[in-house]
């Protein structure tokens, strides 16, 4: 089964005031795995960004000025989503981005779900979790899903945290959850932790001789009273 984790960032809330997308995240999943198959796209809109839109995601349009049009990277789009599902919190919101977007193209592009199935997480989460707060946000807290690094929305980043959050909300384990927005954050070994991938390789301690011939020692002692043999002790050389 593959899968597409995928969020967007805007000009601003409506494609029918013609706002256009400015990022596309996209995180494969296959199987329930992450695969490191990613797609991630910076878009000229060709148009200003709102004011209300720039603090939400601080792309500015000076950044954006050398970036692909959406008519340059709509192939590869497609072609990257196409017979997954998707998986999008609030995907009305992207669809009907993205729809709008191909529709403007007149390529004879179709509709989104024409492409792939659409699972939309906020309407899961909502029947989940009924009268409590089901943003991206609301649910790393519930879940325990680190997401200290989200200071600005970002379109990969948000679609990497959802990611974490929709394979723990679907996987059964979720039983230390707690129902109250207001209840304790739970312990640390029940957080999903991302390591920084610019770490410096952990350190190995190899045994010494001296705790290798303790070891040998007791398992010769615990194969002496066994009944079983559980393991094949090194032979002597």
């Amino acid at each position: 089964m593959r899968q597409i984790v995928l969020d967007t960032e805007t000009t601003g809330l409506e494609p029918s005031q013609g706002h256009r997308i400015i990022e596309i995240g996209c995180v494969e999943l296959i199987n329930r795995r992450l695969t490191g198959n990613n797609l991630h796209i910076y878009i000229n809109p060709q148009r200003e960004i709102d004011a209300g839109a720039l603090e939400v995601h601080g792309i500015s349009s000076d950044f954006l000025a050398d970036k692909p049009l959406f008519s340059d990277i709509a192939d590869t789009f497609i072609d990257f989503v196409k017979d997954a599902e998707l998986v999008i919190h609030n995907a009305p919101f992207d669809v009907g981005f993205l729809n709008a977007e191909l529709s403007d193209l007149n390529r004879g592009y179709k509709s989104m779900d024409e492409y792939c199935k659409i699972l939309d997480t906020l309407a899961m989460a909502r029947k989940k979790h009924p009268g409590q707060k089901n943003n991206l946000d609301a649910l790393c807290k519930r879940y325990f899903v680190d997401n200290t690094q989200r200071e600005l929305h970002g379109a990969l980043l948000d679609a990497e945290i959802l990611a974490d959050v929709y394979l723990i909300m679907t996987g059964g384990q979720s039983s230390f959850a707690l129902s109250s927005e207001n209840a304790a954050e739970g312990t640390a070994a029940n957080r999903i932790k991302r390591l920084d991938k610019n770490r410096p390789p952990l350190k190995v301690l190899m045994a010494t001789e001296e705790e290798q011939a303790a070891h040998q020692k007791t398992l010769e002692r615990i194969q002496e009273v066994s009944d079983t043999q559980l393991w094949q002790l090194p032979k002597e050389n």
